[in-house]
């Protein structure tokens, strides 16, 4: 649905993209996480033919941006960072306006504007003036100028922002419903919220893509995924000897006792090796272990670990 080639963008001497290549498929949520400033923004905007790249290409169900822009932007729905709303109209004229813009015409549009409507939530805000909104309304007024006219590929630039708690789940919701049927590309710097809505991430920083793949997919290609909790009920200096001496453990570092037991975390070259070792000691002295189990990398842990190695 989406196929991204060695994008490249320049804004006068500034790199803000490098070379970015990615893909995305039929009904897939993909996630664009990076921080402020990273270059979010402007592969939307090159996505969505609002601006033509330096150098290399992408395509839309096909369609090329840079040689076929007309007809990629008929497939793609986009709401950007800043809803483009009209403020002195009303919802309900914003919407067939829109519509009406998009070519959709008698019952086909009042079809898709009931849709809309269901599916956005604005029916009791349809008769307002877009003026008098909530920002959390805004947002959902710009979903529905994004949706209207049934494109394949949805494109939303911080579709969050400045929501509300309420807001956000809301919004995550109906984001997971349209990829029932849609391929949905949305960004972010907020991190629970790239993991709590995609399919697969796509780590971007100083315009590269420095990572991707499911969150389960980066926590195991971080390095350090082979550190594990051990806590065993003994003396803590003769615990930490023994886990020095193993050679398939390169870090101990002791957390706190409890009830007794000695926790340590520790980084194993081998995690099998490295419990098949301790099992052995363990029963050869006769200690009692409480626990010896992989210790799951945060998602902080993992995305931090990224962008230092990207620096």
């Amino acid at each position: 649905m989406i196929e991204a080639k060695n994008l490249t963008m320049y804004y006068g001497p500034t790199l803000a993209l490098d070379r970015v290549s990615f893909n995305a498929q039929e009904k897939e949520i993909v996630g664009l996480l990076g921080p402020n400033g990273a270059g979010k923004s402007t592969l939307m905007r090159i996505l969505t033919t609002f601006i033509y790249p330096t150098k290399g290409t992408a395509k839309i169900c096909g369609y090329d941006v840079t040689t076929d822009p007309l007809s990629a932007r008929k497939v793609i729905g986009y709401l950007p960072e800043n809803p483009p709303l009209y403020e002195d109209m009303r919802v309900d004229e914003f919407i067939d306006f829109v519509g009406r813009s998009r070519g959709l015409k008698s019952q086909l549009l009042k079809q898709r504007k009931e849709w809309v409507v269901e599916a956005t939530k604005i029916s009791g805000i349809w008769k307002h003036v877009i003026s008098e909104l909530s920002l959390g309304f805004k947002q959902r007024v710009g979903l529905a100028q994004a949706l209207i006219h049934d494109p394949k590929v949805v494109i939303l630039d911080e579709p969050t922002s400045g929501l509300d708690p309420i807001q956000i789940i809301g919004i995550r919701k109906l984001i997971k419903d349209l990829a029932r049927e849609k391929t949905i590309i949305f960004s972010t710097h907020i991190l629970q919220e790239a993991s709590a809505i995609s399919d697969r991430l796509l780590i971007i920083d100083r315009g590269r893509i420095i990572a991707h793949g499911t969150t389960s997919e980066l926590r195991r290609d971080k390095e350090g995924s082979n550190s594990f909790i051990v806590a065993i009920q003994a003396p803590k200096n003769e615990v930490e000897a023994v886990l020095r001496g193993l050679s398939s453990v390169k870090n101990v570092n002791f957390l706190e006792e409890v009830s007794g037991c000695q926790r340590f975390l520790c980084t194993a070259i081998d995690y099998g090796d490295a419990a098949r070792s301790i099992n052995g000691i363990i029963k050869e002295r006769g200690w009692f272990v409480r626990e010896l189990a992989l210790r799951e990398l945060s998602l902080e842990e993992v995305f931090l670990g990224l962008f230092k190695k990207a620096e």
